[in-house]
Formats: C-alpha cells, structure tokens, sequence
C-alpha cells in the first residue's frame, strides 16, 4: 500500500503512534492553568496578569504565548474606559437663576427642582439617573434611569419629561 500511494513507510509507522508532542502537551497543560486563573479572577484578568501570576507558580511561559492560548481559548479581559470629558463645540447657555438658593415654599407644585448624574454599568455602560422633586413636599415625583445612544433620544426623552 504505501509504494500504490508513494509514501514511505517510516511516515506510516509514524502515523499509527498517536502519542502527542511535548509541545502540545504543555500547550494543553498551559491551557488548563491559565482557564483556572481566568476563573479565580472572576474573568477579569487579561495576559499581562495571568502571565504574572504564571511566573510566580514557576511556569517558564512568554507573553505572547499566554496572549496567543487566550485567543485560542477565546477569552478575554473585562476593559472599561475612563470617562474623560471632553469640550464640546456648541456654547453652553447659561440660565437664570430663578430660585436664588430660597428652597422655602407655600403651596404644592410652587417650586421643582431636578438633576441628572451618570453610572457606569457593567452591562450597559453609561446610564444616566434623572430626578425632579416637588420642593413643598420634598418627595421624588418621577426618577428616570436610561442609557443614551444618540443626541436625538436624549432630546426626545427630555421632552417627555418635560410634559
């Protein structure tokens, strides 16, 4: 059979011995390793970390071989930017103040005030928190959690609101 396929037979012999590489074997090893401090760290670790960590076990692995396995494996660490503010192009008009700091009131529905503040969620990202409150009877009339994905929608949420 192997002069009909033209394949020496030291490479069939080779093929009916199954036993894996050392290379593969570590990679396997690596795997597991690395799937467990991923795990511990509650899915938070990226390469640098696990790499560390790895090193302090006494496992002699590079970066790029514990970035590459993580790609294998398809993981990944949890990132969240910082919120940096940025100028934005349009000029802020300034409002009157209409209160001048005098929270005291005589009826219902005299004077509202109201804010609005954002939260970083991890599994929406940012989300913003409105608020408005009746000053006589100092109780939330109506609070707000909503995440905005366009000047449009914040416009439009805005103006319901306002109603």
């Amino acid at each position: 059979m192997c002069r009909v396929l033209d394949v020496p037979r030291s490479t069939y012999y080779k093929s009916l011995d199954k036993t894996p590489c050392k290379r593969a074997e570590e990679t396997t090893k690596y795997s597991a390793e690395i799937l467990a401090i991923y795990g511990e760290s509650s899915k938070r670790y990226g390469a640098p970390k696990i790499h560390k960590i790895l090193l302090q076990r006494g496992y002699k692995i590079s970066i790029k071989r514990v970035q590459r396995l993580m790609k294998k494996l398809n993981i990944s660490s949890i990132v969240i930017k910082k919120f940096r503010p940025h100028h934005s192009k349009t000029q802020i008009l300034e409002r009157k103040n209409i209160l001048r700091r005098d929270f005291s009131t005589t009826t219902i529905n005299e004077k509202w005030v109201g804010d609005i503040t954002y939260i970083h969620t991890m599994k929406d990202g940012w989300c913003y928190l409105a608020s408005a409150m009746d000053l006589h009877t100092r109780k939330d009339h109506w609070v707000l959690f909503f995440k905005i994905n366009g000047c449009k929608l914040s416009y439009s949420i805005t103006k319901k609101m306002l109603m």
